[in-house]
């Protein structure tokens, strides 16, 4: 053929890329692995074969890990974390540096080999995967070198088990492994099952970079691995995978004081208004749900098309998705790779056949006869109910339906149970910043699509997980505060006389939407002081109960869009009447608690509420600094609705404590006070009624922690819960929290000391906001 005939045709030719040099290297191997513990790989024992997704072959023979295989990864993992962490942070840094390194000078033979293994065309391994996986490295590298200058009050939680999926192995593991060797944890890291080439290469790369043994350690196997290493005595899981299998992990930890991020699945909307760049916006869907084949947990899997546009845009969609190729993922002139096993594989092709609604069009291009292929789909027509689009296929398959306004739009892309990423396409910059606020995702791309970096975290809310992974944010999770803490030591209520009162009958009502109202159990508890003299009753709150302040709270959804300066006047205002009636308050906590300590508690608790007035309008947001035209913004946003249950040592601060940052961050918040000092918190209903604060934002319950917790936590409009109660409730607020992925934060039957600065901080702004990063383009 001559230049001239391709100019006639203009039809590409094949591009393949050589995979010998990545063979060889497993045959050098073997063919056989085992795991790479204590710095060196064990003999290979019984396993499974690894295949080839486009055409069945087999590339290696990957080990089974057993319970002993895991014990002694944890086991060197728990042996060196002391020494690596002693390394310093500039130790570190040079060691990661050099990763990066070789992951560079590697690059080819690591591009390669994940696409053998995964099925994922080579142009995405070699554009994509490796040069973010080399970027996540070089700025951890980075963040080890400045942890001990710009963190100083955090060191590193121990050992780290990590489990990563099969659609992005290489990328995923940089992205658990850096932020944790980088502020001094060792890891215990299963790669997936399908996709464990590019793991155990990365072990050589360990072993090249003086990496220290029993630092990295790589044990391989299915899933019942995973549920080793989540049972292991690790300090922290880590987690990327199905949501389903998340919740599993939220149970099994729940209790165990081990620190939990989740990345679970997603089906994010792709929102094009009638003013975007159509021909912009269809290339950009390409990418949103047809790289690696749409097994992507923040595919644009959901297409929202103004009505207007719409058949214009559904016309350009189908002639592009005509166009795409289908062939060998070694093929550099190919589009659509392999599905990356034959379950994979049934389970969309199963989904799409069941599928009764809208109208199906599906790419014209060839498959090749051998392999895991499935050809691009497009649905239309869709009721934004229907299963296609509440789902995850994880495959190439779009679902598409059209909205007419801008609030149909973010209500129809909140309509999900998922909250990872979305994407708005607008000419209009201020229609696309206006929708960006408003829809319920961990991360926003505007007139773009799939953009990642280190510096930028990445994670979702709802049932896309919590935790997010890269920039100063994700470092929270690989860290704790330098702090000691003590066992819990429950303080009882103090006992008395049960006979009559001669002073008035005083019952304490709950306080649920800026009114005081009875407690549906119709129920209280005697309170007496340490004399044992009877100084009231507090009514005990129920599961119905807290609906109403869940309603109350949903009610007043205005107080999240106020901003930080009214936030900070109510805040002092709170304060100011709080100090007006200071000695009525001291003496009241004196007779409560049968102590002096009044005052102090007074003072200390005026004090806080300045201190979060203070930071309401200053907690701010970062302009993250990404390789691309254009900036990342990583907005604070509030969780939404809190409950919390209170502490009983100084109850009048610890209630304040957990309430001041909460509302100052913008979140309404439902209370359970102190149970062995609750007419403190009745009383500061008033302090409440004359601060201006709006009704529902602020929410107060009384009696038995025990009695609303589990009900707290699985209630699915109740966005986090916290719990520093007197009472270890611990793991049942953390095992009820699975039924939606809601965060969590809890003492762990350890105590914290509310007069010291444990009582404040940045700590308690954290666990009050979210992260959302929006993703503008800007600039030539």
């Amino acid at each position: 053929m001559t230049v001239k005939d391709i100019f006639q045709s203009m039809d590409y030719g094949t591009a393949p890329e050589n995979a010998a040099e990545a063979l060889a290297w497993i045959v050098d191997k073997g063919g056989k692995f085992g795991h790479f513990i204590d710095g060196s790989f064990t003999d290979a024992g019984e396993g499974f074969n690894s295949k080839n997704p486009a055409d069945g072959n087999v590339l290696a023979t990957i080990s089974q890990a057993t319970q002993a295989d895991v014990d002694s990864a944890v086991s060197a993992a728990r042996k060196a974390q002391p020494n690596w962490a002693a390394l310093g942070g500039h130790g570190r840094a040079r060691i990661l540096y050099a990763i990066a390194r070789l992951l560079q000078k590697h690059s080819r033979l690591l591009s390669v080999l994940e696409t053998l293994d995964n099925g994922k065309p080579i142009r995405e391994s070699r554009d994509i995967d490796v040069p973010l996986a080399q970027r996540h490295f070089y700025y951890h590298a980075g963040m080890a070198q400045l942890m001990d200058s710009e963190l100083p009050d955090r060191e590193a939680l121990g050992v780290c088990g990590q489990i990563v999926p099969w659609n992005f192995p290489l990328l995923m593991l940089s992205w658990k492994i850096a932020p944790a060797l980088a502020m001094g944890n060792t890891v215990v890291l299963k790669p997936a099952e399908y996709t464990s080439l590019t793991a155990l290469l990365f072990s050589d790369i360990c072993k090249q970079a003086g990496v220290p043994d029993g630092v990295v350690n790589i044990v391989t196997g299915d899933g019942t691995v995973g549920e080793m290493i989540v049972a292991a005595d690790v300090d922290k899981i880590a987690f990327t995978g199905s949501t389903a299998v998340g919740k599993q992990i939220r149970k099994a930890t729940a209790g165990s004081r081990k620190t939990l991020t989740l990345e679970l699945g997603g089906k994010s909307p792709y929102i094009v208004f009638d003013d975007a760049d159509l021909d912009s916006a269809v290339e950009g869907l390409v990418d949103a749900i047809w790289l690696n084949q749409g097994q992507v947990c923040c595919a644009g899997s959901r297409l929202l098309v103004q009505e207007p546009i719409a058949e214009t845009f559904y016309a350009k969609l189908k002639v592009r998705m005509d166009k795409l190729r289908i062939g060998s993922p070694l093929d550099k002139s190919i589009d659509v790779g392999a599905i990356v096993d034959q379950s994979q594989l049934d389970t969309i092709t199963r989904m799409v056949a069941e599928n009764t609604a809208g109208t199906m069009h599906q790419s014209s291009a060839a498959l090749p006869e051998h392999g895991l292929f499935y050809r691009p789909t497009l649905v239309t027509d869709l009721h934004p109910a229907d299963t296609l689009m509440q789902e995850e296929i994880f495959g190439p398959v779009l679902c598409a339906t059209t909205f007419r306004t801008p609030a149909e739009a973010v209500e129809v892309a909140n309509n999900t149970r998922y909250g990872l990423a979305a994407t708005v396409w607008s000419e209009n910059i201020n229609l696309a910043l206006d929708i960006a606020p408003k829809l319920a995702a961990g991360v926003v791309w505007i007139n773009g699509t799939n953009m990642f970096d280190a510096a930028a975290g990445f994670g979702g809310v709802r049932e896309s997980g919590f935790g997010r992974e890269g920039g100063w944010e994700g470092l929270s999770a690989y860290t704790k505060a330098k702090s000691q803490t003590k066992p819990l030591k429950p303080i009882a209520a103090f006992e008395g006389n049960k006979g009559t009162n001669k002073d008035l009958d005083r019952t304490a009502k709950l306080y649920i939407g800026g009114k005081q109202a009875r407690p549906d159990s119709g129920y209280s508890t005697a309170v007496f002081a340490k004399s044992g003299k009877l100084v009231g009753h507090a009514s005990n709150a129920s599961r119905k109960d807290v609906r109403n302040a869940v309603e109350a709270a949903n009610a007043a959804k205005g107080w999240s869009k106020t901003t930080g300066h009214l936030r900070a006047q109510i805040l002092y205002f709170i304060a100011e009447n709080l100090s007006a009636r200071a000695e009525e308050f001291a003496d009241r906590l004196n007779t409560l608690q049968g102590d002096n300590s009044g005052q102090k508690e007074v003072e200390a608790s005026i004090s806080r509420l300045f201190t979060y007035a203070a930071w309401a309008d200053k907690y701010d947001g970062q302009v993250h600094g990404v390789p691309m035209h254009g900036t990342a913004l990583a907005m604070k946003e509030p969780v939404g609705v809190i409950a919390a249950l209170c502490p009983d040592t100084a109850p009048l601060l610890g209630l304040i404590s957990l309430m001041a940052p909460a509302i100052a961050m913008g979140n309404r918040v439902i209370l359970s006070a102190s149970e062995a000092f609750p007419l403190i918190a009745t009383d500061f209903f008033q302090v409440l009624d004359t601060s201006d604060v709006p009704a529902g934002a602020v929410n107060i319950l009384t009696g038995a922690h025990i009695d609303v917790a589990k009900t707290m936590a699985e209630h699915m409009d109740i966005n986090a819960v916290w719990s520093f109660s007197g009472s270890d409730l611990s793991k049942d607020i953390e095992a009820s929290s699975a039924t939606n992925i809601k965060r969590t934060w809890v003492n762990n039957g350890q105590a914290r000391d509310w007069m010291s600065f444990a009582g404040e901080g940045k700590e308690f702004l954290v666990a009050a906001t979210e992260i959302k990063n929006i993703w503008i383009p800007y600039g030539e």
